[in-house]
């Protein structure tokens, strides 16, 4: 945590017998509640999320999900971390988290993986929702999946010949990912680190990053291996979602304010999933940026994130 953004409070929600949810808040603590949901599922909170807030005004509230980050046990390091480990689950802990700091209502932002589950937390319990921004946004369709993880290999052909060399026998996407599932709960380590190397090069690759980027966690070994068992585990089970549950809901949300930003040419999520959502949904705004930004923590996400929620906020 940066000296920078001093806590509120942070502390470990039970999650079930297995799991135990790190939490932590920072800002005004008569401030406006928001939530901070991130992507993955597997990436974890990182202290530049509260930039995205004014903490004069608002009390910001991290979670990591299961398995990831802090919270325990870790996917990274024992397989536990993958039990009791589905959509369901998060967004029953995310709820929890509410009543157990007594908040009536807050603002909920996602990002990537994160806007899935922001917005089906929304239609679990929209009264309890004053507004979503979403960043990097996905529904998480399975066309989405196909595009992330199969079709958006004819744009970057070298990584993905590499990411399905080393499940060769697999004969189309789905088939892969069962296969990576496999090799990650092998017991072999060695066996297990490779393809969490091999998914991460290709997760990174997609983005123009490699393990050395600047301010990703990606060259800690473990952080690979809870991030390739963590996506494996939801995207093999389509994330245990109905095809295009969010899209078919999205009416019943549709008075909840919300802003959506996303890169018109982000590789790892089309922009057809929020222009659909923002024809269902008459409270939202859909702010189309020109490049290929993805993460929230970039520059060109961050300012714009700042104005969203700065927009969203309600009282003095």
């Amino acid at each position: 945590m940066s000296a920078a953004v001093p806590l509120l409070a942070q502390g470990y929600l039970r999650g079930s017998a297995d799991h135990e949810i790190y939490w932590e808040s920072a800002g005004n603590p008569q401030g406006q509640p928001a939530l901070f949901l991130h992507g993955g599922p597997w990436s974890g909170c990182r202290p530049g999320h509260y930039n995205l807030f004014d903490l004069s005004r608002y009390r910001v509230l991290l979670m990591d999900q299961r398995g990831c980050g802090r919270s325990r046990p870790l996917a990274g390091d024992n397989l536990a971390g993958l039990r009791q480990n589905q959509t369901e689950d998060l967004l029953a802990d995310v709820e929890a988290l509410r009543a157990q700091l007594k908040i009536d209502r807050w603002l909920v932002f996602g990002g990537s993986w994160g806007s899935t589950l922001a917005l089906l937390y929304a239609l679990c319990w929209p009264d309890r929702v004053t507004g979503l921004v979403l960043a990097g946004v996905a529904t998480t369709a399975r066309r989405d999946l196909q595009w992330l993880y199969g079709d958006v290999g004819n744009l970057f052909p070298e990584a993905h010949s590499e990411f399905c060399a080393v499940v060769p026998d697999a004969q189309d996407t789905w088939a892969r990912i069962e296969a990576y599932a496999a090799l990650l709960s092998a017991d072999s380590a060695a066996a297990v680190q490779q393809a969490a190397d091999n998914w991460c090069k290709w997760e990174l690759a997609i983005l123009g990053e490699n393990f050395d980027s600047a301010g990703a966690p990606w060259p800690e070994p473990v952080f690979r291996r809870t991030f390739a068992r963590i996506v494996t585990h939801y995207v093999r089970h389509f994330c245990w979602l109905e095809d295009g549950q969010v899209l078919d809901q999205v009416s019943r949300i549709s008075r909840i304010p919300g802003v959506m930003i996303h890169s018109r040419f982000d590789p790892s999520a089309p922009l057809r999933a929020p222009w659909e959502l923002s024809q269902h949904w008459p409270a939202a705004r859909l702010e189309t940026l020109p490049g290929r930004d993805h993460s929230a923590l970039s520059e060109v996400m961050r300012n714009h994130i700042r104005r969203a929620t700065d927009g969203l906020r309600t009282g003095p």
